[in-house]
């Protein structure tokens, strides 16, 4: 490859073996694609669709994310989202929905940091008020539901980490289980929530699980207490 050189030579020096080496150890890096806004969509994208079912409305919504693979082939692959599609029979959340999939695949292929907007949607609360799902989660809004959903695309495709329990605080929330179960204070429903009826909802992980053991609220799903 030829340079032109449009200053005159007033020395020169023989690289050596290590640096020649860091030069070529350099160069791959600067061939790695990062999203930015003017990566072009490919003619096909791979991706998700997650099923959200509400009794606020007889009819369910689907949330389709599709995802680019940069690097493909390369130790350097990545999988980012690309673009978000929403599709519902009910025609009364149209032109939010049609906003809210806008402003989400501008903020997927503008690259960096996409995992704030799960915190910002899963902060959403609906003023007429919540829903129970199934297993006593609460969601308190139709959109902090598709946040949800796009918290655990992100971490399918290893954007963010699913928060792990220790084996320690497993076992302490298994005891305080079997203790409160044991204790007779209150009878299993029979219903699709595997916790106490009268367990209050998680502020940590939104599930009605927080129980009052031994003085202090302490969440039998999550593990989270107000004693540490």
């Amino acid at each position: 490859m030829s340079k032109k050189i449009s200053q005159k030579i007033v020395g020169y020096k023989v690289a050596t073996e290590e640096q020649t080496k860091e030069v070529v150890a350099k160069e791959p890096e600067s061939n790695i694609i990062q999203m930015h806004e003017k990566v072009s969509r490919p003619e096909e994208l791979a991706g998700s669709t997650y099923k959200i079912k509400t009794p606020m409305s007889d009819h369910a919504l689907y949330l389709t994310i599709n995802d680019i693979i940069l690097n493909q082939g390369t130790d350097h692959e990545l999988r980012r989202p690309f673009e978000v599609f929403i599709n519902s029979k009910n025609m009364d959340h149209f032109q939010w929905i049609v906003a809210l999939t806008r402003v989400l695949s501008a903020v997927f292929r503008k690259g960096g940091d996409c995992t704030f907007l799960v915190e910002e949607m899963k902060a959403v609360f609906d003023p007429q008020g919540g829903y129970f799902k199934p297993g006593g989660k609460f969601m308190p809004s139709l959109v902090a539901e598709i946040g949800w959903a796009i918290e655990d695309h992100l971490q399918k495709i290893g954007m963010l980490q699913k928060p792990e329990i220790s084996d320690h605080q497993q076992q302490i929330m298994n005891e305080k289980r079997a203790e409160f179960e044991g204790a007779g204070t209150a009878a299993p429903a029979e219903g699709s929530s595997d916790f106490p009826p009268t367990a209050e909802v998680c502020k940590k992980c939104s599930v009605k699980a927080t129980i009052l053991m031994d003085g202090c609220m302490t969440c039998l799903n999550c593990g989270d207490s107000k004693c540490g």
